[in-house]
């Protein structure tokens, strides 16, 4: 099933597998953003926002009939469940390097939904015209 969506998906992906890295590594270097005013949750938020975005339009792209409840499950639940569990995993599972928080928690779903209106309104441009005989 990995094997099919990696295939199928694989710009989508390499965008879950980036969060997941950029996730769990243990330390960030400083840079000249860390001094803009909750850079950590625009970040988040642009993380899971663009991901999200990336995941509706190949999804869109690749299925001429929309299946609403695999788009419920899979393009929204899922990037919320696993935006959870990689908090939990930063508080719980790398030995005080990263924390996990509430508010990230909160800015990954904020982008989710973004990503859901961005899909929505794709889910009417990106649908196949009838064809004409």
């Amino acid at each position: 099933m990995l094997k099919h969506f990696i295939n199928k998906y694989p710009v989508s992906s390499t965008f879950i597998l980036l969060i997941w890295v950029l996730s769990l590594v243990p330390f960030f270097p400083d840079t000249p953003l860390d001094n803009v005013k909750f850079i950590d949750k625009w970040t988040h938020l642009a993380m899971y926002g663009g991901t999200c975005t990336v995941m509706w339009w190949e999804y869109l792209s690749r299925h001429i009939h929309r299946d609403w409840r695999r788009i419920f499950l899979y393009l929204i639940i899922a990037p919320i469940a696993m935006g959870g569990v990689l908090e939990l995993l930063q508080a719980y599972c790398t030995f005080g390097r990263r924390s996990g928080e509430w508010l990230d928690f909160v800015a990954n779903t904020t982008g989710v939904f973004l990503a859901t209106v961005v899909g929505l309104v794709l889910s009417g441009r990106l649908r196949p015209k009838d064809k004409k005989d």
